[in-house]
């Protein structure tokens, strides 16, 4: 990759020009652009595959981790001609499916990567998803939640691979066999997070306005629908520490991991030594639990 303020490179077969490789975009872990756009092509072949064929948002940072954000969900333009769209209520979004779209949208600032929970041109959800989120900036407690949740999961006969959302939280993510509708997992949903919510009511609540949670933290059911987005496995974001959204084992979540330590700078050894841990789990039956709830 070139080191002059302006280069092309060529990926896939096609030229990118890239702008600025030195510009630091992650000042206190000394990342600049370039090594930010080598990090991402070395999460392609992980991150990639949460986003293909699904509705992209993704969060720019111009200015670096700590300037200003917002987030994107129209394709920028002008589009080069290798980079497919789809659209979706008037918005034209990225689809994700290639590493010469990965780095055109990483020359552009995108650090953060949201994909829809369903796939184009389908209304099914593809995963399960329960966002664990704190109230407060630091939140020791937050491993501890997330071991309540997985213990509430195993034992309804449910398996789950709990990730870090590569900010403050932890979602627990749940493949799923194919024909369950977001309804139906949000009716799940409501009962897990309900009955812990009421069980530990000085840990958890369901309340949806942050104004009116306190210190507790909020389990988010709601997240999980049509059209709505969440940090995909394996996205960096936008953090002074350069964090990625992390699949972690259980027993990780049992030693109180803390999120801060997965970052851009030790995924790849991570990835190789333990590869993509969200493939240790089967699609789950949900049969039984939704019979028990009807």
């Amino acid at each position: 990759m070139p080191t002059a303020a302006k280069g092309v490179i060529t990926v896939e077969g096609h030229e990118l020009t890239i702008s600025n490789p030195e510009k630091m975009l992650f000042p206190e872990k000394r990342i600049t652009k370039l090594m930010f756009l080598e990090k991402l092509a070395a999460l392609a072949p992980y991150l990639i595959p949460y986003c293909r064929d699904r509705y992209l948002t993704t969060i720019r940072f111009p200015d670096g981790a700590g300037g200003k954000s917002f987030y994107q969900k129209n394709c920028p333009e002008p589009v080069p001609a290798f980079v497919r769209t789809s659209t979706l209520q008037g918005i034209n979004y990225v689809n994700l499916d290639s590493l010469a779209t990965l780095m055109w949208l990483g020359n552009l600032a995108c650090v953060e990567y949201h994909p829809s929970f369903h796939r184009i041109g389908e209304r099914l959800p593809a995963e399960w998803i329960i966002d664990i989120d704190p109230s407060l900036p630091e939140e020791p407690r937050i491993m501890h939640a997330a071991c309540l949740v997985g213990e509430l999961l195993d034992s309804l006969k449910i398996a789950s691979v709990p990730k870090t959302s590569g900010a403050t939280g932890v979602q627990i993510y749940v493949p799923i066999r194919r024909g369950y509708t977001f309804a139906q997992l949000r009716s799940i949903g409501e009962f897990i997070c309900t009955y812990l919510a009421k069980k530990h009511p000085r840990l958890f609540t369901i309340e949806r306005f942050k104004k009116n949670r306190g210190d507790r933290i909020y389990l988010d059911y709601l997240q999980h629908w049509t059209g709505k987005t969440l940090s995909a496995p394996y996205t960096p974001r936008g953090t002074p520490h350069a964090t990625v959204s992390t699949p972690l084992t259980w027993e990780e979540v049992r030693s109180e991991a803390d999120p801060r330590n997965f970052h851009l700078l030790n995924i790849e050894e991570r990835l190789r030594e333990r590869g993509d841990l969200l493939q240790s789990v089967p699609p789950q039956n949900l049969d039984a639990i939704l019979r028990a709830l009807t």
